[in-house]
């Protein structure tokens, strides 16, 4: 039985006693997270639909919900008969939640969300939307905590502290340039609500989001101390020990609603549109100057240091040898025992775990056997679980948390008997991950100027994908980090110049509905070259070190220059993950890492 239906006739009642015309449930917390915990997985509750993106429009008679490609087949499948309309973000003749919203509130209307999980910036863009309307906002509504029944409670899991020697940075050296930043920008009052911001800041991690060392906190730094707002059972009393010698004092999780209202009308508050949320944004008294600007810390933790980027690649080759040792499994198994997409990553998992200093998994796996591939987020659950085929392609993007950092990584392996078709996709998408790692380029180039290096393969055929082709990955933290990726729409968030340090994917694909998906992935570090006339030149260095299956590529479709880009990656992978296999897995290494 869908029960949405019946959770859509609940909410409209509470809606209609308090006279709200449209309500919105974005997919988010109280901190702006792309991932979020189980108590905020509000969305999910009132639509049916589990993606990591997307956000609920609900009127007295109409649902939509707004999602991006890499959702399209998902949301369709799963919002059937819920009597939620899906609206496909980006796509001819769809208009953008703002625009709904303006044309379906009413002269005078109100519009009805918790302002605690929209962002500052999407809660001043509504309001713009509402003006011609003379429409209202009520953003203390959580109406859905008031219709669901037995919700999961707030994380309570402990908190765990990186030390130095993965860090690279303490917390006093953060602190100092943070407040460099904030003396530049003219605050002197700085309010953090982004977990990743936070956490890199104090050097802590937490356990609050699944697959996401992230602890669920705010803070407030001013020029002389640092507030941190977490529920602190959560902390050890060394951790309390070392956070107090830095300055920085505990307090309840919830107090910095109140906290921020008794800022002084003279202070200068920097904030980021993008990641505060919408109520802490109203709570900043109204004499108070308001600085708008990227968090600081969100490009200093993107430039990871010489010891991260170190940890960063042990991380990669544990890695390697693990996702190496399954791909030689898979290879050695399938046909002989039945192996499904959940056992496969489970399987995987297991060799993980394994490796000295394994957490978790970076982020929930996708493994999609066969049409299964096409759809770009899939997810196997018990009831979409199936067998690997024994001929066609297999997707498995998944990833590791390791002390050392966080890894992220695509392979399509080949089964039996496959299409030329399949062969002819595979390696138009290993061109395009091969064209998009080998670009040199100038200090100032930002990732869209990029992609179409990516991209150009694919469109040589008359093909494209519908996501980005990378994102920046975080240090043990967010496996989609900002301000840095690539991709053809310039996004707002990603709009920073490419630096030295910074940790990229680079994952172009290609999805043939009811058939197959292909998608090939590298994290790729951000070098510098040479200096010369024309300024400080970049380079990309692959630091994932699995092979490409070779059974599935076409060499003469590929130039020499491409052979030879592919080669050398193949000759690395052999040199770092062989000497941590058995003699079989060795010789068998050897075979898919040849030269073409």
């Amino acid at each position: 039985m869908n029960l949405i239906p019946q959770r859509l006739a609940k909410l409209r009642a509470l809606m209609e006693e308090r006279a709200i015309d449209a309500y919105l449930v974005p997919t988010s917390d109280f901190h702006e997270s792309e991932y979020v915990g189980a108590y905020f997985k509000c969305r999910e509750f009132i639509t049916g639909f589990t993606g990591s993106a997307g956000t609920a429009v609900i009127t007295k008679t109409e649902a939509g919900l707004w999602t991006d490609g890499r959702y399209f087949i998902q949301a369709a499948n799963q919002l059937e008969g819920s009597g939620v309309t899906l609206f496909k973000m980006g796509q001819p003749g769809v208009p953008t939640l703002e625009e709904y919203i303006a044309d379906v509130i009413p002269e005078g209307g109100t519009l009805g969300f918790d302002g605690r999980v929209v962002a500052m910036g999407e809660g001043q863009a509504l309001q713009s939307a509402l003006l011609p309307k003379n429409g209202k906002i009520d953003y203390s509504a959580d109406l859905v905590d008031k219709i669901w029944e037995n919700r999961p409670p707030l994380s309570e899991k402990p908190a765990f502290a990186l030390g130095i020697e993965y860090t690279g940075e303490s917390t006093a050296d953060k602190l100092t340039r943070i407040r460099e930043a904030m003396k530049q920008a003219g605050a002197n009052v700085h309010i953090l609500a982004a977990l990743d911001d936070i956490c890199w800041t104090t050097n802590l991690r937490g356990d609050d989001i699944e697959y996401f060392p992230l602890l669920l906190s705010y803070a407030i730094i001013t020029m002389e101390d640092m507030k941190l707002y977490v529920d602190e059972r959560k902390l050890s009393a060394e951790m309390k020990e070392t956070l107090a010698k830095d300055g920085i004092s505990i307090h309840p999780y919830n107090a910095v609603y109140e906290d921020v209202k008794s800022l002084k009308a003279e202070d200068s508050v920097l904030v980021d549109p993008s990641r505060l949320n919408y109520a802490l944004y109203n709570n900043i008294p109204k004499g108070a100057k308001v600085i708008e600007k990227m968090n600081p810390e969100v490009l200093m933790k993107a430039m990871k240091n010489d010891t991260e980027l170190k940890n960063i690649v042990n991380a990669h080759i544990k890695d390697g040898v693990a996702v190496t040792r399954f791909m030689y499994w898979l290879k050695k198994n399938i046909g002989k025992t039945e192996i499904t997409e959940i056992s496969a990553a489970e399987k995987l998992d297991s060799f993980r775990k394994e490796q000295e200093g394994y957490l978790w998994q970076s982020f929930e796996p996708i493994c999609g056997s066969g049409e299964h591939g096409a759809i770009v987020h899939y997810a196997a659950t018990p009831e979409t679980n199936v067998p690997v085929t024994t001929n066609g392609l297999f997707l498995t993007d998944t990833g590791g948390g390791y002390m050392e950092g966080s890894t992220d990584i695509t392979r399509t392996f080949a089964f039996g008997e496959i299409t030329d078709r399949m062969k002819e996709d595979f390696t138009t998408v290993l061109l395009c991950n091969l064209h998009l790692a080998r670009a040199v380029f100038p200090y100032g180039i930002s990732g869209f100027n990029l992609d179409a290096m990516a991209r150009m393969p694919a469109w040589e055929r008359g093909l494209d994908y519908n996501h980005g082709t990378g994102h920046g990955v975080g240090y043990l933290m967010n496996i989609h980090e900002a301000p840095a990726g690539f991709r053809c729409a310039v996004r707002e968030k990603e709009k920073a110049p490419l630096e030295a340090g910074m940790v990229i994917t680079d994952e172009p694909g290609l999805y043939i509905e009811g058939s197959h998906g292909i998608r090939t992935e590298n994290e790729l570090v951000v070098r510098k070259g040479p200096k010369t006339e024309y300024g400080q030149f970049l380079y990309l260095e692959p630091i994932t070190y699995v092979p490409i299956d070779l059974d599935a590529v076409k060499p003469d479709m590929m130039r020499q220059e491409d052979k030879e880009q592919l080669n050398a990656y193949h000759a690395k992978v052999y040199e770092l993950v062989s000497p941590h296999l058995n003699d079989e897995e060795r010789e068998w290494l050897k075979e898919y890492t040849r030269a073409i």
